[in-house]
């Protein structure tokens, strides 16, 4: 919310958009746990992270550190999108990677679509009817209450199940780490294009900017 000129949006929407299509992707691959209580838990950090972006934006944020939580929280909501993908895949046949991109996609003209809509409106409601600061602490406020109770919702059902993890093998080993320096490579891919949206002389982009 306290992002709404390009140049923030772009490094926190880009940092979403690589994290979550990583997740996405790695699930679709079945390198997720394939386990009960798996859903519960990512539904949990979801409105856990949702928790936590409304207090900081409560307390005051800042671009640079925004990007970085921005992308690991990504890594969590793409696991969720991935259960709605669950029931298409088993029509795509020899397809996959296609119908991740198609989804995928779609994902992110959702996004372009909210944000085409939700700016705007901020920005007029921050202009004419309550002053920005204020209408941030309260919207935020509303938003955490509401994650909150959902958190603990999904809390309960996922105390339910007993966490226990498959057996690892060496292949599934030397699969995550490949996966593992995809994320940090595009963590870095993050990283250098926030590095390369400042000018020399710029300061940090700050909850102002």
């Amino acid at each position: 919310m306290p992002f709404r000129r390009l140049r923030a949006l772009a490094v926190i929407v880009t940092a979403f958009t690589l994290a979550h299509s990583f997740t996405l992707l790695a699930s679709a691959y079945e390198l997720a746990p394939d386990a009960l209580w798996f859903p519960p838990l990512v539904e949990t950090l979801i409105a856990m992270s949702i928790v936590y972006m409304a207090l900081e934006n409560i307390v005051g944020a800042a671009t640079r550190r925004r990007w970085a939580i921005t992308f690991i929280f990504g890594l969590v909501h793409g696991f969720g999108f991935s259960f709605a993908l669950r029931e298409t895949l088993q029509f795509a046949g020899t397809h996959l990677l296609t119908s991740l991109l198609a989804f995928n996609i779609g994902v992110e003209l959702g996004q372009l679509l909210v944000l085409l809509l939700l700016v705007p409106a901020l920005n007029f409601l921050f202009k004419y009817v309550v002053a920005e600061r204020m209408g941030t602490i309260l919207v935020s406020a509303l938003v955490a209450h509401t994650a909150w109770h959902w958190m603990a919702e999904r809390w309960e059902v996922l105390s339910q199940y007993p966490i226990t993890w498959a057996a690892f093998s060496r292949a599934m080993f030397t699969g995550a780490m490949g996966w593992l320096l995809l994320a940090m490579l595009l963590v870095g891919m993050v990283w250098a294009g926030f590095k390369a949206m400042q000018s020399p002389d710029q300061p940090p982009a700050s909850a102002d900017a």
